[in-house]
């Protein structure tokens, strides 16, 4: 398989309920009924939605309902299969739709697609406990990563998933070894191709995806300004925007943790929301690789804070992070053309595809 894929991307709090089920358990056992072929629930550290609500695991009173994302890619037909029941169960939230290049299992590239040579996503899911001579595989593939040269790369945790269409799930009592991870990467698209190479020769089952990203800022340097897109499209489907910001949880701005003062900083400038995700290990720039160790007295895990809102607010937004920025982080923007905004009272947007030219 080396096709046109969907990438699912569903926001919600952790107490959200159907009925007398969880939605987490509710969503991947759809994921699960619907054999994706990955998917991954991860349980993020801090965040806010449409509400305002700020959830934070730092705090004991404010830790109890703390924001999960889950993440399901196939080929666009089987997404398309399961959205209509995805968007039926989600009663409050969020739900992207994002392209994506889903490649097989020999990660061959027989040619790359023109949108990805500039800057590319490279997203590799792979078992937790996964080895390549005795290391854990996803420490191996972010050393490779690094020594090709791209510009970051992130490792994230789950707690539940789906694995070439196999349940994956954490349990009490148990080492949690096939929990799904996700390898986060950016970097140039010839870059991508020769990391890649390099890769099959690491992983033994590996599931990849590409999209198309642009790298705004990194390490207080700024490149570029988002790219400007329209509100919406020819056909009039609304055309939405994603910033992510990459940093180490060491990092710091006025005092604060960056992705701790990034999110404050946009609750109070009105933002519609934003997560962040602590990873187990990756880097950013020229900085070595980092991430949980055994005996450790500082923790210098990753972090990866993202919002998605319209095109003309995220302008905002990105003024806001640039000013956060100034001395670390990498920070990303992507195009999203389907977006969907759910709570009790409302729906907003739409999971009709928007299309733009390049």
């Amino acid at each position: 398989m080396n096709a046109d894929a969907l990438k699912l991307t569903v926001y919600f709090g952790e107490s959200d309920r159907l009925g007398r089920h969880l939605l987490s358990d509710e969503l991947l056992r759809l994921f699960e009924q619907a054999e994706v072929q990955a998917s991954v629930l991860m349980r993020a550290v801090e965040g806010f939605g449409i509400k305002h609500r700020l959830r934070t695991d730092r705090l004991l009173t404010l830790s109890e309902d703390l924001p999960l994302v889950a993440v399901a890619v196939d080929e666009r037909a089987r997404i398309e299969a399961v959205l209509p029941e995805v968007s039926a169960r989600v009663e409050g939230g969020l739900i992207t739709l994002e392209r994506a290049r889903l490649l097989d299992r020999t990660l061959a590239l027989p040619e790359l697609p023109e949108e990805l040579h500039e800057t590319t996503k490279l997203t590799l899911y792979l078992g937790r406990d996964e080895r390549v001579r005795g290391r854990p595989a996803y420490v191996a593939v972010v050393d490779h990563l690094r020594r090709t040269g791209l510009a970051g790369a992130t490792v994230l945790l789950g707690v539940d998933g789906t694995m070439h269409r196999l349940r994956r799930r954490a349990r009490f009592f148990s080492r949690n070894a096939d929990v799904p991870v996700l390898v986060l990467s950016v970097g140039g698209g010839d870059l991508v191709e020769r990391a890649l190479e390099g890769v099959r020769g690491l992983l033994a089952d590996p599931i990849a995806t590409l999209e198309r990203v642009q790298v705004c800022k990194r390490d207080g340097l700024r490149l570029t300004e988002p790219r400007a897109l329209p509100e919406e499209d020819a056909a009039g489907l609304g055309v939405w925007q994603k910033l992510s910001v990459f940093a180490g949880e060491q990092a710091r701005h006025e005092g604060r943790p960056l992705h701790v003062h990034l999110i404050r900083r946009l609750r109070e400038e009105g933002a519609s929301g934003a997560t962040a995700l602590r990873g187990v290990w990756g880097y950013s720039g020229d900085h070595p690789p980092h991430g949980d160790r055994l005996f450790a007295v500082h923790r210098q895990v990753p972090v990866v804070t993202t919002l998605v809102d319209t095109p003309e607010r995220c302008r905002r937004w990105f003024d806001v992070i640039d000013g956060v920025t100034d001395e670390a982080g990498l920070v990303t923007s992507e195009m999203v053309p389907a977006l969907q905004a759910v709570a009790p009272e409302f729906r907003h947007g739409g999971l009709k595809l928007a299309r733009l030219r390049h």
